[in-house]
C-alpha cells in the first residue's frame, strides 16, 4: 500500500494506483477529456493536470501513479489557471456552434469550461476546416468540432480492435480520421457506435432520423408502431436524472404512447422468437454433424448484434457460414409486423411503419442493409437510440418522472425474462441454453435461479460448458455430450475466439459474441457517460426484470406458440426461413 496526501486528506492506495483514480476514492472528481477506464492512459488533453509537492511541473492525473509520502493539491491556483489555459487553446480550435449542436446540453467541453469559469474567447483566430461525413447510415463525423481528445481512436483500436479511427498529419493540421481522411464508409468501420458514445463533444453523432418519425406519426394514412429493445429500460432513466440502472419500462411505455405511437411493442417478443428459430438451428446443426456425419459449420455464433456481423464479413468472412442465419430481434419483429400482424389488424403493409428505439447506432445501418426487405416491404424503417428518444421525449414537455406506468400492446408485447437478458453479455447465450436444455431433456436447467453464471458479468471472454445428459428419445443423440459454449464482448475479445478456434477448431458448439462492452447495455447509443460501474447497474436492473417475470423460458411465451400455430407453422419451416432469416456477405 501506498501513504499519500491528497488534498490535505491522508490515504492508503494500492501500488500503481494513479492519482485520478486515488483522488476519486476519497470523493474529488478531477476533471478529465482524454482518459478512458481501463485503457493505458495517454495524457493527451492535460485537462487532469494537478501539482504535486517537489515535482517542477503539473502533472497529468490520468498517467502520473502514486508514490509514498506524495502530496497532491487538485485544485490550487496554479492548476486552476493551467487547466483553464488549456480550455482556452482547445476552444480557439473547436468550431462548436454549440447553440445548433446535438451535444449542447451533454457536452463535457462545455460542461469543464463553466466549472472553470470562462465565459468569453481569449484566443481568437483561424480555425480547421470542418470536413462533415455523412456517408454511413449510423454515424455523422464533425471534423470542425473535433479536440484531438484521441477517445474515439483508444477504443477504436484498443477495445473494439477495428482501427478505422487514427490522428492524421501533424500538429495544427492533425484530423482524427480513417486513414488518408477517407470517409468511414470507405474503410472497415462496423458502424458500432462506440465512438460516438465516448467522443467528449458532438465531433461523432449518431445520425438521426427523428423528423421522419414526427412526418409519420402525424401522417394520418399512416399506423406508426414502435418497438423497444430490452437495454433501453434500464438505461432511458439516466436522460431524466434516474440513478443508472433504474428500471423504467413502464414510463416508457406511457411516453411512448404520448408521443403518438398507434401501438407500442417489445422486441423482447421478438427475442423469444429468436430463441426458437436460433436454438432450432443450433440443434439442427448438431444433429448433422453428430448423425449424419455432414461437414457442417460449427461452432454456431449468435448473429443478433449488427456491428459484429459487420465486423465478420469485414475480418474474418471465411467464418460467415458459422453464423446464425437468423436475423437479429429488431428485424424479426419488423418482418412480423408488416406480415402477421398486418393480416391480423386487416392494414395494408405499406402503410405500417415500423420505429425501433435501440441502445445501438449499428442497428441504424442494419436496418437499412438490402436484405432485411422479405415480406416485399423493408422490415424496420426508422431507428432511434436511446439518447435520440430521451431527446424527443424532453422535446415534447413530457414530465416523464410522473408518467404512470403503461402496458405493451399484444399480440407483439408479450415476452419472457429470457428475452429481457439478451440486453447483457451472455445474455443471448443463458436464454438459448434454457430452452435448448429442456426441449432436449425435458427438464428445466439445473442452476441455481436458471442462471448461467459462468457467462456472466464483464470478464471479456468466457467461456462453460454443460453435460447433457437423461436426454428425451428425439434427442438422444446428445446424450453425455459436453456442450461447450463462449461469450465474447467487445470485437477485440471476439478477435481472441477467432485465434483460439484457428489453435483448436473444435473448442466450442456456440457461441455469443456482442459488439459492445457489456453487452446491449453499453451499447453505443446508450446514455454518456458509460463505465463499468454504469454497466453493472445496467446488468443488474435487467436480470431483475428477467427474475420478477413469470415465465423466464422463450418456449413458453404463449404470443410465441400462438404465431406458430397461427402463421409460421414451426421453427426453421418455409415461412419463418424465408422471413426471418438472411445471409451475409464478404466484404
Amino acid at each position: 500500500m501506498i501513504d499519500l496526501t491528497i488534498n490535505g486528506i491522508q490515504m492508503s492506495v494500492e501500488k500503481g494506483t494513479t492519482i485520478l483514480d486515488a483522488a476519486a476514492l476519497i470523493g474529488v472528481k478531477i476533471p478529465t477529456l482524454c482518459h478512458l477506464q481501463g485503457q493505458h492512459p495517454l495524457g493527451a488533453c492535460r485537462i487532469c493536470v494537478v501539482e504535486v509537492e517537489g515535482a517542477k511541473v503539473l502533472m497529468p492525473s490520468c498517467a502520473t501513479p502514486v508514490t509514498m509520502g506524495m502530496v497532491v493539491q487538485t485544485n490550487s491556483r496554479k492548476v486552476r489557471e493551467a487547466r483553464t489555459l488549456v480550455a482556452e487553446l482547445l476552444l480557439s480550435e473547436h468550431e462548436g456552434n454549440c447553440q445548433y449542436c446535438d451535444r449542447s446540453s451533454d457536452c463535457e467541453l462545455e460542461a469543464i469550461t463553466s466549472l472553470l469559469g470562462i465565459n468569453k474567447p481569449l484566443y481568437i483566430g483561424e480555425k480547421p476546416e470542418s470536413r462533415f461525413d455523412y456517408t454511413t447510415k449510423a454515424l455523422i463525423r464533425d471534423t470542425g468540432k473535433c479536440i484531438k481528445c484521441r477517445r474515439c481512436v483508444t477504443v477504436c483500436n484498443e477495445i473494439q480492435k477495428v482501427g478505422a479511427l487514427f490522428p492524421q498529419n501533424r500538429g495544427y493540421e492533425t484530423v482524427i480520421g480513417p486513414a488518408f481522411t477517407l470517409d468511414l464508409a470507405d474503410v472497415q468501420c462496423v458502424q458500432c457506435g462506440q465512438c460516438a458514445a465516448v467522443c467528449p463533444v458532438g465531433a461523432i453523432v449518431e445520425r438521426s432520423s427523428i423528423s421522419e418519425i414526427w412526418d409519420a406519426i402525424e401522417d394520418p394514412t399512416k399506423h406508426v408502431v414502435v418497438q423497444t429493445a430490452p437495454a433501453i429500460r434500464a438505461a432511458l432513466g439516466e436522460c431524466f436524472d434516474y440513478e443508472p440502472g433504474t428500471l423504467v419500462t413502464g414510463k416508457m411505455v406511457s411516453a411512448l404512447r404520448l408521443l403518438g405511437f398507434n401501438a407500442v411493442f417489445d422486441t423482447n417478443f421478438a427475442a423469444d422468437l429468436t430463441i426458437m428459430e436460433e436454438g432450432t438451428e443450433l440443434l439442427t446443426r448438431l444433429k448433422k454433424k453428430l448423425v449424419d456425419g455432414e461437414d457442417i459449420a460449427l461452432p454456431m455464433f449468435t448473429s443478433c448484434s449488427p456491428g459484429w456481423i459487420n465486423y465478420a464479413e469485414y475480418f474474418q468472412p471465411d467464418y460467415l457460414d458459422n453464423l446464425s442465419t437468423c436475423k437479429s430481434p429488431q428485424q424479426m419483429f419488423g418482418a412480423v409486423a408488416k406480415t402477421y400482424y398486418a393480416e391480423k389488424m386487416g392494414i395494408d403493409p405499406k402503410d405500417i411503419i415500423v420505429v425501433s428505439v435501440m441502445p445501438c447506432t449499428a442497428k441504424k445501418y442494419e436496418a437499412a442493409r438490402e436484405e432485411m426487405a422479405d415480406s416485399g416491404f423493408t422490415d424496420v424503417d426508422y431507428v432511434l437510440t436511446t439518447r435520440e428518444l430521451g431527446g424527443m421525449i424532453k422535446s415534447t414537455g413530457i414530465n416523464f418522472r410522473e408518467l404512470p406506468d403503461g402496458v405493451m400492446d399484444n399480440p407483439l408485447g408479450q415476452s419472457t425474462g429470457a428475452a429481457d437478458i439478451f440486453a447483457n453479455t451472455g445474455g443471448v447465450m443463458e436464454a438459448a441454453i434454457r430452452t435448448v436444455y429442456e426441449l432436449v431433456t425435458g427438464r428445466e436447467i439445473p442452476f441455481e435461479n436458471l442462471h448461467l453464471t459462468p457467462v456472466a458479468g464483464l470478464e471479456g471472454l468466457k467461456e462453460a460448458s454443460l453435460k447433457i445428459e437423461g436426454t428425451v428419445k428425439e434427442w438422444s443423440f446428445l446424450e453425455g455430450v459436453e456442450l461447450s459454449v463462449a461469450v465474447a464482448h467487445g470485437l477485440g475479445n471476439a478477435a481472441e475466439v477467432f485465434r483460439r478456434l484457428k489453435a483448436d477448431p473444435g473448442r466450442y458448439h456456440f457461441v455469443e459474441v456482442m459488439t459492445c462492452p457489456g453487452g446491449c447495455i453499453g451499447g453505443g447509443g446508450q446514455p454518456r457517460f458509460t463505465d463499468d460501474s454504469t454497466r453493472l447497474k445496467r446488468m443488474k436492473a435487467i436480470y431483475a426484470e428477467d427474475e420478477g417475470k413469470p415465465l423466464r423460458k422463450s418456449h413458453l411465451n404463449p404470443s410465441i406458440a400462438k404465431i406458430y400455430e397461427e402463421y409460421l407453422i414451426q421453427p426453421l419451416g418455409e415461412k419463418s426461413h424465408h422471413l426471418l432469416h438472411t445471409h451475409y456477405t464478404k466484404k
